[in-house]
């Protein structure tokens, strides 16, 4: 028998083949990333990156050839996400619902950056990442959700709408809302940045 054909995972206790250990190396910055964005929690995030790579374990022999792989991690995790803010729903969406939702928001300026164009010019894409994952994290989860849904994962007002169960007017509010406060957070924390290294 060949030790190094399985491996023994740190929470389950079962063995693996290495070959999906590798394939979890390959893929758990993305899931995880992905579920850290939505849940803006890293201990939730971790639960369902691990709760992914379970499923994942189970169609392993389907996946380990599978071009779209990555796709269907990231779907799991989106997924996965999602069904822990329903469970919580009713409390962020109280939250969200407080602040009326005029029509009027939807037709608000775009979103700038103070210092245009040059904002992130001096940051590496690894230091400007981070930044905005950080920035991200302090969004109430109202705002945040929708956003990373529109932005990251690409998906359309009215499916972020029918996912979340909230007008398809809400999702735009929030987006909107979101946005602003999202360069709101970026440029108080650039500032800061530019005061400290001085």
């Amino acid at each position: 028998m060949n030790d190094d054909s399985t491996v023994q995972t740190q929470t389950a206790g079962t063995m693996i083949p290495v070959e999906f250990s590798t394939f979890m190396r390959n893929y758990q910055d993305m899931v995880y990333t992905t579920a850290a964005r939505l849940v803006g929690n890293a201990a939730q995030a971790e639960d369902i990156s691990q709760e992914v790579f379970l499923k994942a374990y189970d169609r392993y022999e389907m996946l380990q050839s599978s071009p779209t792989a990555g796709g269907w991690l990231k779907t799991v995790a989106t997924n996965l996400s999602l069904n822990y803010l329903q469970r919580y729903r009713k409390r962020w969406r109280f939250f969200s619902e407080l602040a009326p939702s005029d029509d009027d928001d939807s037709k608000a300026a775009p979103v700038e950056f103070s210092g245009g164009e040059n904002f992130f010019s001096d940051m590496d894409s690894g230091e400007r990442r981070a930044w905005i994952e950080q920035c991200l994290d302090q969004l109430p989860s109202h705002q945040r959700v929708p956003l990373v849904l529109f932005h990251f994962e690409e998906l359309s007002y009215d499916d972020i709408a029918h996912r979340l169960g909230i007008s398809l007017a809400k999702v735009k509010t929030d987006i909107l809302r979101a946005r602003a406060a999202l360069a709101q957070l970026l440029t108080r924390q650039r500032t800061a940045h530019e005061r400290f290294e001085t």
